[in-house]
């Protein structure tokens, strides 16, 4: 229980449904959607979408997203892959002739299909129990009449200004600066995609005048794209991964998302004694530093759209062979350069509802704005999901037409005992798979409740530093230089995380992650 006197939010309990997300709005239009008899599946993408206009900078109907559903009366799990593809001309040859050595982060290039749109559509059709018009209506109220802008979301948007640029700069910033906290924004454009899109599905989308809007300004931005690119975009059904950590079974999103990364990472931590440590000392932060630099050098290697070694990431001879490679008393392993720039840029979402319906989803732009450009017309922002390739020729995520890039937005879910007891999520780019071991390792390891796991103080090693936030004290930053990590304080907090417990008893327990504007509700 935590200390009363002290600043801080409780878990929130409820019976008959739960939304965990970051912006209150979403998860009210969630909890609406509920209530008026949709399911998680519409209370989810009616809670998402609007999430596209609370949180513009992190998400948007350019985007793309990844799910994993449990259904009603059921205890498998779904994996809905809704990210899409690089228009077919685009080629890592011409890139390196340009003596490029990346993706240009918020280059033309980088701009692959949005599939998050095509993915939200066939949930609905699939799972959903509520016509999809009145699912959106929230979203297109909200994209008309305005949101004010929220006090994380407006230092977000001022830090992702710089990267907007022409039509875009027009259509998200206010008289040519972010807009301050309190300021409404609106965006009519986008509310009449979604009206056609409720009156149409993904044809209202994918073809006619919008379709024909995003096409025309990609090719006069330079870009290869094409109308037939954007008609092939469709999300597939697939099985989630799997692996298993004290007692539990944590599934992840399959490739070409990272999810096997936190597998991988939990299975190198367990084979040490977490446990006997103490949670916020420099030991652990140091154990974890070291596992999760090895975990995402295997990620580097082989997660990609056609993944041939996810039996070796999943092996636990491979977690114990890494582990070995960790000394407690220093650092050892260099940290490997991760393929994609460290960024926090991504909402996500958690539903469950009175039949035990639930659904993870996460939807992102990628980068802040994603490429920084938008459609004349509608103003739809494009995503830069393409950076997440590489331009190592062979490698197995090597830039390619018609390829879908290594994802850094993974969803999660918890089993025990072949029940899921948890769907939930940590934002914040290719921190997520560390996101999810630490919150996993707080819950299991240390006895946290799902609100004091999600609150806890989070560190991360990324490219030659240790990330460690402002709840670590002096002490053990001192301990962790001393060991010799290059300890830095992020200007940002580190992700942020919602999750929901499904007790047995029938009581679902929700967090929702302070470093953000959002909330957990229920009813």
């Amino acid at each position: 229980m935590r200390d009363f006197h002290l600043p801080g939010r409780s878990a929130v309990y409820a019976e008959n449904g739960v939304c965990a997300t970051s912006h209150p709005l979403a998860a009210q239009a969630a909890i609406e959607v509920l209530k008026a008899g949709g399911n998680a599946v519409d209370a989810a993408i009616a809670g998402a979408v609007l999430l596209g206009f609370c949180e513009p900078q992190m998400t948007g109907l350019g985007g793309d997203c990844f799910v994993l559903l449990k259904p009603a009366g059921q205890e498998r799990v779904l994996a809905l892959n809704g990210s899409g593809r690089a228009p077919a001309g685009l080629s890592a040859d011409e890139m390196r002739d340009r003596e490029l050595t990346a993706v240009p982060l918020r280059g033309i290039e980088s701009v692959t299909m949005p599939g998050a749109v095509d993915a939200f559509c066939t949930l609905s059709a699939d799972w959903g129990s509520l016509p999809l018009a009145q699912v959106l209506a929230p979203a297109i109220h909200y994209a008309e009449t305005g949101v004010p802008v929220a006090p994380r979301v407006a230092f977000d948007w001022a830090d992702d200004a710089p990267a907007l640029q022409g039509r875009a700069r027009d259509l998200f910033l206010m008289g040519g600066d972010a807009p301050r906290a309190g300021q409404v924004f609106r965006a009519p454009g986008q509310a009449e995609v979604l009206r056609r899109i409720a009156a149409e599905g993904r044809a209202g989308f994918y073809e006619g005048e919008v379709a024909e809007d995003m096409i025309a300004s990609l090719r006069a931005l330079g870009g290869t794209h094409t109308l037939d690119d954007l008609a092939a975009t469709q999300c597939t059904w697939g099985d989630p991964v799997q692996g298993s950590y004290k007692g539990i079974d944590l599934l992840e999103h399959p490739p070409n998302g990272q999810g096997a990364t936190a597998i991988l990472l939990l299975n190198i931590l367990s084979q040490f004694d977490l446990a006997a440590m103490d949670p916020f000392g420099a030991a652990r932060v140091h154990l974890e530093a070291e596992a999760a630099k090895l975990a995402y050098d295997a990620r580097n290697r082989f997660i990609a759209d056609r993944t041939a070694r996810l039996d070796h990431m999943l092996s636990m001879d491979t977690a114990a062979k890494l582990a070995a490679l960790i000394d407690p008393r220093k650092v050892i392993a260099a940290a490997a350069p991760l393929t994609e720039a460290i960024h926090r840029d991504t909402i996500y979402i958690t539903v469950v509802d009175r039949d035990r319906m639930a659904v993870s989803l996460i939807y992102s732009v990628f980068w802040g704005f994603g490429a920084g450009l938008a459609s004349d017309r509608f103003g739809l922002c494009f995503q830069n999901r393409g950076a997440g390739f590489t331009l190592s020729e062979g490698h197995p995520n090597e830039a390619a037409g018609g390829k879908r890039p290594m994802h850094t937005i993974i969803p999660g879910m918890v089993m025990e005992d072949g029940r899921v007891t948890m769907p939930f999520g940590v934002m914040g780019g290719g921190y997520q798979p560390a996101g999810h071991a630490r919150l996993i390792s707080n819950m299991r390891d240390f006895g946290m409740d799902v609100q004091a796991a999600i609150d806890a103080p989070r560190s991360f090693a990324a490219n030659g530093a240790l990330e460690v936030e402002r709840g670590y004290g002096d002490g053990v930053r001192a301990e962790l230089a001393a060991l010799g990590h290059q300890v830095t304080t992020p200007d940002t907090p580190l992700g942020g995380a919602q999750a929901i417990v499904i007790g047995a008893d029938g009581v679902l327990t929700a967090g929702s992650d302070p470093r953000k504007d959002g909330i957990a509700l229920g009813y």
